[in-house]
């Protein structure tokens, strides 16, 4: 029988689009767009400057001062920037759906490598993001459009770029950050054996009690976890993430059987192919290029899919353990924040006392669903709307103050 949450969940809600890189391109979702603009982007000259403070907020987005706007108005036809040509060096986007219904989203990129965009940006409304970029030629891709591809081309900078004021704090950020992802990864790994064991064993008690141990580690460094091709959805795909006719693998793959059908049965392949995958994310962790901005960039985004998708209940949907997600998300944007933290202090503590008090308030918000072995489940029954709404708020606005780190390190 077919799973029923493949197409919606029982009360109605529509499931998230399906993942790509395993999948076509117009099928991406935000959470390997967003893990691909934070690995792979070795075209953005990332500095800290002593006036970063000069960022504006737009829509919930910090955008740098001074710096040139380019507006991609979304229609059926296509996305072509305007202007086409800027200068090198800090660059503010606009992204803005004029009345396209085919089109919803659309990215910066060069090459193969996601810089920034903006997703599901209905009829009327808007998106706004900076970037520091780098002499050389890009493209504006919005998937859908009858030309999907436009060209937006970056010139030498009139003027040389300002002296970095906070280049020392900033290059021991990524060292530290680096060192964070390694041991969390290193975490991962004995967790999710321990877990394969329990289910290879025909135990459903002990893994379901081991399940959300192990995808602690997971959700702690899910920003880079992402952005190796199609590794992440073979780790952690839901089932409406998965294109027809390809087989679904990973964590919710084994919930599913465990919570749904009470049962370990034929479980023993995916839990093999669970380590193997997991064992190569080590390996890869280990080689991931990073700047500083897209450490701060990771981090927005992750509190975002908290807030605009796991919040529903989607992630966990046969197990409720999503507050335990929803924690290790928190840490691993504290680790990010506290990478950060030396370069923010030095450019602005007062943007970094605040989101050090944020923070605290979102954690502190997690703790009134903590039980002695964990959390509740995340049923509206003990999680009802209210709360819900009152926890999104507060994410949300952790992650606006969190967006204006960005456009000072670009």
């Amino acid at each position: 029988m077919p799973d029923p949450s493949a197409a919606a969940f029982p009360d109605g809600r529509p499931a998230r689009s399906a993942r790509p890189l395993r999948l076509p391109r117009r099928l991406r979702s935000s959470r390997t767009s967003r893990a691909a603009a934070l690995a792979g982007v070795s075209a953005l000259v990332v500095t800290l400057t002593a006036g970063c403070g000069s960022e504006t907020v737009v829509n919930g987005q910090a955008a740098v001062a001074g710096a040139p706007k380019v507006t991609v108005g979304f229609t059926d036809e296509g996305c072509t920037p305007s202007p086409a040509t800027v200068p090198a060096g800090p660059t503010n986007f606009e992204m803005r759906n004029a009345g396209a219904s085919a089109v919803t989203e659309a990215e910066v990129m060069q090459g193969d490598r996601i810089l920034g965009e903006k997703e599901n940006l209905t009829p009327g409304l808007s998106g706004t993001f900076s970037l520091r970029l780098a002499e050389g030629t890009y493209t504006v891709y919005c998937p859908n459009a009858r030309t999907e591809r436009s060209t937006l081309t970056v010139t030498a900078a009139a003027t040389p770029a300002p002296s970095n004021s906070a280049h020392a704090e900033l290059a021991e950020a990524v060292r530290t950050y680096r060192s964070y992802l390694e041991a969390e990864s290193a975490r991962l790994l004995p967790a999710t054996r321990t877990f394969a064991a329990a289910v290879k064993a025909g135990d459903v008690a002990e893994a379901k009690r081991l399940f959300p141990l192990a995808r602690t580690h997971y959700e702690t460094i899910e920003p880079v976890a992402e952005s190796f091709g199609d590794l992440d959805p073979e780790i952690d795909a839901r089932v409406n993430d998965v294109a027809a006719g390809t087989t679904w693998t990973g964590f919710h793959r084994i919930e599913k059987a465990l919570w749904q059908d009470g049962s370990t049965k034929g479980m023993k392949p995916y839990a093999d192919k669970l380590v193997k995958d997991v064992t190569r994310l080590r390996v890869l962790v280990r080689t991931v290029d990073l700047q500083g901005a897209q450490i701060a960039n990771g981090a927005v985004d992750l509190l975002g899919e908290v807030a605009n998708s796991k919040i529903t209940g989607e992630e966990d949907r046969y197990s409720h353990t999503d507050l335990a997600d929803f924690e290790a998300n928190v840490a691993g944007v504290r680790a990010a924040v506290a990478a950060l933290t030396p370069a923010m202090t030095k450019v602005d503590p007062a943007l970094q006392a605040r989101i050090r008090t944020q923070l605290a308030v979102v954690k502190g918000s997690l703790e009134q669903f903590r039980t002695k072995d964990g959390f509740v489940p995340y049923t509206e029954a003990n999680v009802p709307p209210a709360k819900r709404r009152e926890l999104t708020g507060k994410v949300n606005t952790l992650a606006e103050t969190l967006s204006k780190v960005a456009p000072a390190v670009a």
